[in-house]
């Protein structure tokens, strides 16, 4: 039997002509910003005043590259081709990226660079495209990946997010992206506000996530455990509980899919302003991150990214 060749979401789209009407579509978003959950409502294409983002309609990119310290199905042998957008929806107070996510650091690029950086990181290898820190500028990675998909981008795209979108920019991708990769960050939007700055994280970011996941689905991988299309959730734990993790498993569980593939991630260190915040200036335990171990256990969550607990020294 001929092996069936993986065809990624857009293909179809690009073929029919859909991709550059979407890509025209995002553009006029950007008129009156909707492509984040804040709303600025700021006309982008002219000015970045009153923008959160700080991002008009050039993306800013801060560096692009194999990553081969993502999640085992999106590093596998050659590594991720990621490419890091500058600024962020969120100002998250401990933030490890902080001089990328709160800085506008890096240069300003057309779509057709954008496109240019996806070519090159197929040509290096990589098993998939992975935009990080996206939800600001969707419009501009729509239209970089039509641009490069005219010129023969094969790879499935990945949408490496903090989790705070907006259902119209979700709309947008329905089609294009094969693989969202969410943060889920917290379990109480009080928290978020506290240490993101953000309103009303819990809800919508699970409006996303299951709207996400009803676009693509659970997680498939190809023989060698290559992810090629579905829903991958990050979920770090914080000290004290402050992420909420047992209500963010819980969710996971009962409203999307106990075969949700899960990265629990330990590595929480005080970052940026951490030390400003008590409860955040100091990493997890082993007792902690145990104890959200064995909630993923009791609810039914085994699908688990390999690396789990490597950060911390067990006693």
């Amino acid at each position: 039997m001929q092996k069936r060749r993986f065809v990624p979401a857009y293909v179809p789209l690009l073929t029919s002509g859909a991709l550059a009407r979407r890509a025209e579509e995002a553009y006029r978003h950007l008129e009156r910003c909707h492509l984040c959950p804040r709303y600025c409502r700021v006309n982008r294409r002219e000015t970045i005043e009153g923008a959160v983002c700080r991002t008009g309609e050039r993306a800013v990119v801060a560096s692009y590259g194999a990553h081969h310290g993502e999640e085992d199905p999106l590093r596998g042998r050659n590594g991720s081709g990621t490419i890091f957008f500058s600024s962020c929806n969120l100002r998250c107070v401990y933030c490890q990226n902080w001089d990328i996510s709160q800085r506008t650091a890096g240069c300003e690029v057309e779509p057709k660079k954008i496109a240019d950086m996806m070519l090159a990181l197929q040509d290096q290898g990589c098993h998939n495209i992975n935009v990080v820190s996206p939800s600001h500028v969707v419009a501009q990675i729509v239209a970089a990946v039509h641009d490069a998909a005219l010129r023969g981008l094969r790879l499935p795209l990945v949408y490496n997010t903090g989790g705070y979108d907006s259902p119209e920019a979700l709309a947008l991708l329905d089609g294009i992206v094969d693989v969202y990769m969410p943060d889920m960050k917290y379990g109480d939007s009080a928290f978020a506000r506290q240490y993101s700055k953000v309103r009303d994280y819990v809800g919508v970011n699970q409006a996303a996530v299951r709207e996400m996941h009803r676009q693509v689905g659970d997680l498939v991988q190809d023989k060698d455990g290559i992810a090629q299309r579905g829903l991958l959730v990050r979920h770090l734990v914080l000290p004290g509980g402050i992420a909420g993790t047992d209500r963010v498993l819980d969710f996971l569980a009962t409203r999307i899919s106990r075969n949700t593939y899960l990265n629990l991630m330990d590595q929480y260190r005080p970052c940026y302003r951490a030390d400003d915040y008590p409860g955040l200036d100091r990493s997890i335990t082993a007792i902690e991150y145990r104890a959200a171990l064995e909630t993923a256990a009791h609810l039914g969550l085994k699908r688990l990214d390999g690396r789990i607990g490597r950060s911390l020294t067990w006693t």
